[in-house]
């Protein structure tokens, strides 16, 4: 309760002063092979009539990790489970991006705010702010500070109920004329379909791997009715240790279905007095099955046994929802939603291969911030008037740290990441690798997300309930849709959240 009186107590952070640019991006096309965000689609003509019969309850799950590729795969190892019954009667989307960088966190912030990490602010779950000073520095020194959530800002991330975020850990900015603590939501630059859902007088849930997944919360702080985080850094590394602890999250949806506020919750604006109308989270299974074994060494590169094991239990997750909606005659009126919010690159573990981060940091020749590194880099460098110097030194390092692209400038504009001149989040230099390369010096993983290559980005994504007739929709979409088809699907107006209207978000395919 500490916990929840500390979070009340926190004003939103406004970020007036700037903000992330409106408008067109002006420049060339983007090298290296990498493609930026698409226009969003077309109207999706005829479908489902959300205004005429919206849905009661939205349950959006992502299966982190899950390629499109993976949806077939799982159908044709499984053809009776639960997700080929789901498809029976959903909507799949065979070409349906996630974000770049493809990381947890603005994938995560994309499904519930209908915006890219430019509009948000969300960048990485590891990055810099050069506006931000250092936790607990009283906002005294130079500005620039690392802004990190995930484990590190908790009380204790050894224990699986980890105390929350301790406000120590957390960078500092002076708002109002006040140092203050910057909490993951109040990072969060644009609201979340959560505060819309609350605002309609309606409840909602949400469970992630970190307390920092609060952000979904919104920069109101109101989203949330409960919820639910326990700390996955307090498990064990192996498939059989994330399964157990994914049936924490199976476990509160399961009690969520009961109206019910399960022991170790957050309550924000709680607890629970009915079934929540928006509620989600996610499974980390077959992340870590892709990471740490990966695919079959085939032809078809078909699924290897780590990932089966990790399937077989989402799939029987995803049933034991299903029966529970049934049984509480919700079923009906329930949109299940499930879209990744990253893939894993590479899905042919081949191609595998390791670069030691000193290799960048080495390479740049100029003095950065910060580095952020996986299968991408993310560079912020001191001075700004550095950025050519740096990145034909990144280039003529290319060989030697296999590097595919190089993108900054007027090219970094262009491709839809933000503007570094004018926005404090935006790194200078974006470094796309090899396929299959890591930027790494772990020995215990074959392949990782936050890059911005298909393999990390094109995911998951469908959609079911009894209603739909089973429609397959190849055409380009973004998992920033899932924002806008989960508040029309509830009879709530997408256009409410400003990350939908600054990036003209739209609803999925076969809904109108």
């Amino acid at each position: 309760m500490a916990q929840t009186l500390l979070f009340a107590a926190l004003l939103p952070v406004t970020l007036a002063q700037w903000g992330p640019p409106r408008g067109p991006p002006s420049g060339g096309p983007p090298s290296g092979g990498w493609q930026p965000p698409h226009g969003p689609p077309g109207p999706p003509g005829s479908g489902y009539d959300c205004n005429n019969e919206p849905f009661k309850h939205v349950i959006a799950i992502s299966i982190d990790g899950m390629h499109s590729s993976d949806v077939g795969k799982w159908v044709a190892y499984s053809p009776e489970g639960n997700i080929s019954q789901l498809l029976q009667h959903g909507y799949e989307y065979t070409d349906a991006y996630t974000t770049a960088p493809s990381d947890s966190f603005p994938g995560t912030m994309a499904q519930f705010t209908g915006a890219t990490p430019k509009t948000t602010g969300i960048w990485y779950d590891d990055t810099w702010d050069k506006t931000y000073y250092a936790p607990s520095s009283g906002c005294v020194g130079p500005p620039g500070a690392e802004v990190a959530y995930d484990e590190s800002i908790d009380y204790n991330s050894t224990l699986l109920f980890s105390g929350g975020i301790d406000p120590a850990n957390l960078p500092e900015a002076i708002i109002n004329g006040k140092c203050t603590p910057i909490y993951p939501h109040n990072r969060l630059r644009v609201g979340t379909s959560f505060e819309v859902v609350v605002a309609a007088g309606l409840e909602t849930a949400y469970t992630d791997k970190h307390p920092a997944y609060d952000t979904v919360r919104g920069p109101s702080a109101t989203g949330l009715t409960i919820g639910y985080f326990p700390e996955v850094a307090a498990v064990g590394p192996t498939v059989a240790d994330v399964i157990a602890y994914d049936q924490l999250h199976v476990n509160a949806w399961l009690d969520w279905l009961d109206a019910t506020t399960p022991i170790n919750t957050t309550i924000f604006n709680g607890p629970l007095t009915k079934v929540p109308a928006l509620f989600g989270g996610n499974f980390q299974a077959m992340s870590v099955a892709q990471k740490t074994v990966g695919y079959a060494n085939d032809s078809t590169l078909s699924f290897s046994s780590a990932e089966i094991q990790a399937m077989t239990f989402i799939d029987a997750s995803i049933g034991a929802v299903v029966n529970k909606l049934k049984a509480k005659n919700l079923y009906d009126d329930t949109l299940i939603i499930v879209a990744s919010k990253h893939g894993q690159a590479s899905i042919n573990r081949t191609l595998y291969g390791k670069v030691n981060p000193d290799c960048i940091s080495n390479a740049v020749g100029v003095p950065t911030q910060f580095i952020k590194t996986d299968d991408i880099a993310l560079v912020f460098l001191n001075n700004s008037a550095d950025t050519t110097t740096a990145a034909a030194n990144l280039q003529a390092a290319a060989s030697k740290c296999k590097i595919r692209s190089v993108i900054y400038g007027q090219n970094l504009t262009a491709s839809g990441f933000g503007n570094p001149a004018t926005d404090p989040a935006v790194p200078n230099i974006i470094l796309q690798p090899e396929l299959g390369i890591i930027y790494t010096t772990s020995t215990k993983k074959v392949a990782e997300h936050g890059g911005i290559s298909t393999d990390d980005r094109i995911v998951a994504c469908f959609v079911s309930n009894p209603k739909l007739q089973k429609a397959v929709f190849s055409q380009r979409v973004n998992t920033t849709q899932v924002a806008a088809t989960s508040l029309h699907a509830l009879g709530l107006q997408p256009q409410a959240l400003a990350g939908i209207r600054d990036e003209g978000t739209q609803v999925l395919p076969g809904f109108v």
